[in-house]
């Protein structure tokens, strides 16, 4: 099972990034395969999913498996950046060039040269230095604030973001030709809720790290908790499940994860990018993720009960119109209802309910 970390995860623990990714579930696996492909080439590469799905490790991996190995990967979280200073964070500064600017400094385009920049949250830069990235990935050269003279770089860039580019440009925060410029080869992170394989896997691996940090390296996990870290949403994705496990270990007894260990928050299902997919989900879905949440026995059998009696009652006890309905033979409904009891035992009658046929 591939598995992705950063060098030194434990000084990461306020991060909001993910400190691993794994790729078990099927989906993932096409995504490693993705990367695969991409990752040799010199093209711009653009990273699309919430936060804590693992952006940044996606994008070391692009570096890792690319010819620019050797060189430098740098990363910058362009959220982080004051309009003031992200141009000079960028490009560079000369010595004089704005108050405060004692010295020159080479920005970090000039400091990945001949390997990687990593761009998080790119859809956060102002308007002004998007125009100025643009020119510096049309012509492969920055120009440092307070000077007139251009300096050549040979940079990959890859960017990330975790919302619709798309709608940005649409509402006029966001630059169309800077987003063309990076829409080449595009990387979708999925939430962790749409990628079920992979949780386990990272449990397993949550669970043997801190584990061995707290000197109980065995701490097992129960049936129970197990379906609960299942069935939960994820919000918070990889970062979130691995607070979880964490919290579980440090107030589990006698080397077992039970349900009540278990800090799972309730908050809705995603941000950014992703999130507005989710959000649109029907009153359905809401239902059946509270059915998820109280852990139902039996659960398929009874929402196929609550669907089938539901379907046969709103078509009038017309077992031909329901299974119309629902897209099944009418044999199927005929036998369910038998079972459910909506019918007597030996009963011939089908059709002859109210409602036409």
């Amino acid at each position: 099972m591939p598995l992705l970390t950063f060098p030194n995860p434990h000084e990461m623990a306020l991060s909001i990034r993910a400190t691993a990714l794994v790729f078990e579930d099927s989906r993932s696996n096409e995504l490693l395969e993705r990367i695969r492909l991409v990752a040799p080439s010199e093209a711009n590469v653009l990273i699309i999913g919430e936060t804590g799905t693992g952006k940044e490790l996606t994008a070391r991996h692009v570096h890792e498996l690319s010819r620019r190995r050797k060189g430098p990967f740098i990363a910058v979280n362009c959220g982080a950046l004051t309009d003031s200073l992200v141009e000079s964070e960028l490009f560079g500064h000369e010595k004089g060039a704005f108050t405060g600017a004692l010295s020159s400094r080479a920005g970090w385009f000039e400091e990945a040269n001949g390997g990687t920049l990593f761009l998080d949250e790119i859809g956060d830069l102002p308007l002004a230095t998007q125009v100025k990235l643009l020119r510096v990935l049309q012509e492969r050269e920055v120009v440092p604030v307070g000077s007139r003279q251009a300096r050549p770089i040979n940079v990959r860039l890859i960017a990330a973001t975790n919302v619709r580019l798309e709608e940005a440009v649409e509402a006029g925060r966001f630059r169309g030709d800077l987003f063309f410029r990076l829409n080449v080869a595009i990387l979708e992170l999925l939430p962790l809720r749409k990628r079920p394989g992979d949780i386990m896997p990272l449990v397993k691996h949550f669970l043997k790290t801190y584990g061995n940090r707290l000197g109980a390296p065995d701490i097992g996990i129960s049936p129970s908790a197990e379906r609960a870290l299942l069935l939960h949403p994820w919000p918070g994705n990889i970062r979130e499940l691995e607070n979880v496990v964490h919290h579980a270990v440090l107030v589990c007894r006698n080397d077992e994860i039970d349900v009540n260990h278990l800090h799972l928050s309730r908050l809705e299902s995603g941000s950014g990018f992703c999130a507005r997919k989710d959000s649109d989900s029907d009153p359905f879905e809401q239902a059946l993720l509270a059915f998820f949440e109280e852990g139902t026995p039996d659960l398929y059998a009874r929402i196929e009960h609550l669907i089938m009696r539901a379907a046969y009652h709103y078509c009038h006890n017309n077992q031909l119109q329901t299974a119309r309905l629902l897209g099944i033979s009418r044999n199927v409904v005929r036998a369910r209802l038998l079972q459910y009891g909506e019918l007597p035992s030996g009963s011939a009658r089908s059709d002859a309910s109210p409602g036409p046929d």
